[in-house]
């Protein structure tokens, strides 16, 4: 996701949001015998230069900015600090990832982008940030069949329905040649993915604008998969960024679901998704809804 660049004042807004982040960490955890000011001890070590500094120095000092709004940053820099150190998964990679692996100090934060090109430019700026590759099998011209066909294949629904290694939850070839089928669950991810329990999960990818691009289906379905199985306590928040095109706005009502949509800003929704209970896990007709 290449966003546009925007004026150096919007830079500089992010660097102070950072910056003030960074200060209310650290303040959290300092104690009478530590600071983080010159000619006392020091909290961390020198040689480990935190993210956040990073994150500061990069968005003051460049125009290569964020491509959400400082209104719909600031829903997800709200839920980040609420949980920080959490589990952060984002789908789609940019100049705005420093600033969420930013937001997220001592906790785990992964990218999951498509365009191995693009992955080695954002790392020649933020070599320090964690992103796999991702191969989706999915065009967005096939948004309308993937989403009748996941209702009458068994693999794509409980008790069947796994992620890792689930190579059945696809559509209908239009051809006797496999490589026609649009695979809507995202089966062959690292195993880094699918053992860990992700408290957040930001959908900003992937490329969704052309028939011929992957479209975000498979992102938003598996992120569905992955907060409505979830086992440990607690809830998953799920962020959609583009919710003004109509393949996000559809998937989002049918996997994501209107009765926990919590907040809309901008072209963002953001989702809190509770486990399935016993009963819906056997009740496929409810387990998203």
């Amino acid at each position: 996701m290449k966003p546009p660049h925007l004026p150096l004042a919007l830079a500089l807004v992010v660097a102070v949001v950072i910056a003030v982040a960074f200060l209310i960490v650290n303040f959290k955890v300092v104690t009478s015998k530590t600071s983080i000011f010159c000619g006392t001890t020091p909290l961390v070590d020198k040689n480990v230069i935190p993210i956040q500094l990073h994150a500061v120095l990069h968005y003051a000092t460049t125009r290569d900015i964020p491509q959400q709004s400082p209104a719909e940053i600031r829903v997800t820099f709200d839920v980040l600090f609420s949980l920080y150190p959490c589990n952060f998964l984002v789908f789609g990679l940019g100049h705005d990832s420093l600033m969420w692996a930013s937001f997220n100090p001592n906790g785990f934060t992964m990218f999951l982008e498509e365009d191995p090109h693009w992955v080695r430019t954002v790392l020649t700026k933020a070599p320090n940030i964690r992103v796999h590759p991702v191969a989706y099998k999915t065009h967005l011209y096939d948004a309308k069949n993937l989403l009748a066909h996941y209702k009458v294949e068994p693999n794509c629904l409980p008790p069947r329905l796994h992620l890792q290694g689930n190579s059945k939850c696809r559509n209908t070839p239009h051809t006797n040649n496999s490589k026609c089928m649009n695979r809507l669950i995202l089966s062959d991810l690292p195993n880094e993915v699918y053992n860990k329990e992700w408290d957040v999960i930001m959908i900003d990818g992937p490329k969704g604008y052309l028939p011929d691009l992957p479209g975000r289906m498979a992102a938003i379905y598996t992120a569905a998969v992955m907060a409505r199985t979830r086992t440990r306590p607690g809830v998953t928040h799920v962020i959609l960024h583009d919710i003004n095109r109509k393949v996000e706005r559809v998937y989002a009502q049918r996997f994501l679901c209107r009765k926990y949509l919590v907040k809309a800003v901008g072209r963002l929704w953001h989702f809190v998704i509770p486990p399935a209970t016993k009963d819906q896990i056997f009740k496929p007709n409810t387990f998203f809804c």
